[in-house]
Order: C-alpha cells, then sequence, then structure tokens
C-alpha cells in the first residue's frame, strides 16, 4: 500500500474523505474517518444555515461561526487527521480559509474556482497544508506558477476530481461525456506537469484521485496512473456515522444507474444528482420562489434561480426530500447497504 505524505501529513491510509455539504460530512463523519486512518473533511458550504436562528443573524458571521463549532466539535472526538473543504466560489472563501486556519485545521481542500490567493492567508507558524481541486493539468500548471511568483509556495498535493465524482463538477456539460476527461485520461497529465513542478522546486507534491472511486480494484487502477492517493465521497454517505438523516442514505442505496442524472446547478457549474421529484418539477419548469438574504455562493444566479439550492440541500439533509435532492457520484448505483466506515475503508484497502 502506498504511503500518502501530504508535507508532514502521513494518514495510516492514502485516503482522504470527499467534504460533502450542505451538512452531510460534518463532525460525525469526518472524526470516525480520522480515527480509522482516513483524513476526515468537514463540509463547510452552509454552515451557517446550522446555527440557531440563522435567518436572524448575519449570514456570513454565522458561517464563520458554524466553521468553528463543527472544527472544536470535530477536534474532541480524534486526534486523527482531519480538514475542510472551502468552495472557491463561496462569497466569503477567503474569511472561511482565515478562519480555519487560525483554528489550526491539518488541511484545507479548494475547489469549485482556482483559489489563487489562498497562500496570502497562511503566517509564519501555520500548519495547515493547502490543496487544491483540480480537473486538468492545465489548472495544476496555473496555480503553481502563481503560488510560486507571488507567495513562494507551492501546493502540498492536488486531488485530481474526475467527471464521475458528485456534486458541483470542474467540466462543461460536453466535457462529463468526453472520452478525453475521463479521470484515467486527465490522471497521467496532471502527473507528468506536477512531476516537472517537483522536479523543479525540490518539494513532494502528491496527487490524490477523486471521482469513481468504490473498491481496491479502482484504487490500483489510480495507483497504477501515477497517484498516491484516492479522495472517496459518496460511499461515506451510506456508513452508520454519516451526518445526514436515513433518508438521504437510502437514496443513495435505492439510487440505480438510470437515476444519476446532471443538472445545471443553480451556481452555474453541472452537478450529478439522483433524480427525485424536486428535480423533475425543477427540470419541468416549476419554480420554488425564493427571497435570497445570503447571497453566500458568489456564482449563484439568486435572481433567476429556481430555487435556493443552500436550502434544497439543507432540507435532504435533514431527510426532507420533497423540498430538495441528493448529490451522488457515480458509484452510487454500486452501494446497496448502510455500511460503516470502517467497513468501507476496508473495502478500499483490504488488510490480510
Amino acid at each position: 500500500m502506498k504511503k500518502l505524505n501530504i508535507n508532514g501529513l502521513i494518514p495510516q491510509f492514502p485516503l482522504i474523505q470527499g467534504g460533502m455539504a450542505v451538512g452531510i460530512s460534518l463532525d460525525k463523519l469526518a472524526s470516525a474517518v480520522a480515527n480509522e486512518g482516513g483524513i476526515g473533511m468537514i463540509g463547510t458550504a452552509g454552515l451557517g444555515m446550522l446555527i440557531e436562528d440563522y435567518k436572524k443573524k448575519n449570514f456570513h458571521k454565522a458561517t464563520l461561526e458554524g466553521l468553528r463549532q463543527v472544527i472544536h466539535r470535530t477536534r474532541e472526538k480524534t486526534d486523527g487527521i482531519f480538514g475542510v473543504n472551502i468552495m472557491v466560489a463561496l462569497s466569503n472563501f477567503m474569511e472561511m480559509a482565515s478562519t480555519a486556519i487560525k483554528e489550526g485545521i491539518n488541511l484545507i481542500a479548494s475547489g469549485a474556482g482556482l483559489p489563487l490567493e489562498l497562500p496570502s492567508l497562511l503566517e509564519k507558524n501555520s500548519k495547515t497544508r493547502l490543496v487544491p481541486i483540480i480537473s486538468s493539468a492545465k489548472a495544476a500548471k496555473i496555480i503553481s506558477r502563481h503560488w510560486k511568483r507571488k507567495y513562494d509556495y507551492l501546493p502540498d498535493a492536488f486531488i485530481v476530481e474526475g467527471p464521475k465524482a458528485g456534486g458541483h463538477l470542474g467540466y462543461s456539460i460536453d466535457e462529463l461525456n468526453n472520452p478525453n476527461y475521463t479521470l484515467e485520461s486527465i490522471l497521467p497529465l496532471v502527473c507528468e506537469t506536477v512531476k516537472k513542478i517537483e522536479e523543479d522546486s525540490g518539494k513532494h507534491i502528491p496527487i490524490i484521485a477523486a471521482g469513481g472511486i468504490f473498491d481496491k480494484n479502482d484504487v490500483d487502477r489510480v495507483f497504477s496512473l501515477g497517484a498516491s492517493g484516492v479522495q472517496v465521497g459518496t460511499s461515506f454517505i451510506a456508513t452508520e456515522e454519516c451526518d445526514a438523516d436515513d433518508k438521504f442514505k437510502q437514496a443513495i442505496i435505492n439510487a440505480k444507474k438510470e437515476d444519476l442524472k446532471i443538472i445545471k446547478s443553480p451556481v452555474g457549474l453541472p452537478g450529478r444528482v439522483v433524480l427525485n421529484e424536486f428535480i423533475k418539477e425543477v427540470s419541468s419548469g416549476k419554480k420554488r420562489p425564493i427571497t435570497c438574504n445570503y447571497q453566500c455562493i458568489s456564482t449563484c444566479d439568486f435572481v433567476n434561480a429556481p430555487y435556493c439550492i443552500g436550502e434544497a440541500l439543507l432540507n435532504a439533509a435533514d431527510g426532507d426530500l420533497e423540498n430538495g435532492f441528493v448529490f451522488a457520484g457515480e458509484v452510487a448505483q454500486r452501494i446497496n447497504s448502510i455500511t460503516t466506515v470502517r467497513e468501507v475503508i476496508q473495502r478500499l484497502f483490504p488488510q490480510e
């Protein structure tokens, strides 16, 4: 089994649990993964909506309060490695990242945009590792050059997310069905690009593959292509430790191949979801009028959006699937029961 070394962070298993929001991977799931030897991740989008009476508060302050609370609760439950996933598209991305760094978080993973100014938040004694989530070799090159030139810093790792992942995807609709944009096609190109960066800088920058990772065969395949670790999200939803409601987990278990659909999200990105009545109604043109008091995502067209994605995801996490929906990766069709975090890890990395 390969060792994943993210600038001195070395988990027992070369595994990062995907940071899933709203309310899917919080302290319960992240701490469970960390306790089992992986890297647990908190999904930070929408954390302000988990604060009591959040509608009466300044939403951006509520998100920072929610972030601190979940980090503290996770730290009470584990001495293992855990981090936060913060979307670049969040309107208070830099404030969220700064708060996480001040809280001494082990790792920040950032996608849904290029986190070009993220290193500016590091201080002399900061121990937080910075890991961009990318979908191309070009993105790896742009980020590395900008960080090195402006901050004399390079990424501590890259997560390369393929088109089979769940949630928001860094691809166009056309690219999602193009054989040139599979994880297997993109991963070697990213590894080749990063290898040159490593040779020039002397810094080890591991590549972590994501999207469509279900079992040991998938792990072995991406390792053979140059990855040093894997990120897994959807499989951890259908676990006892996941923070989501049981109805949310059941939607994953019941999902068949034909139930997994690509939608255009209000935030301007395609996303893979489990088809339900909510999605069908929206797809047919039905709107659920909203008054946006949050403006939580900078790319969200909240004026014309047919629904509030934050509230829809929160409803789903709470089990109200009539007023929300479930993001899921393609591996959902292979999941048919509730397991545990330990069992998921055992499926990925069988121990003899």
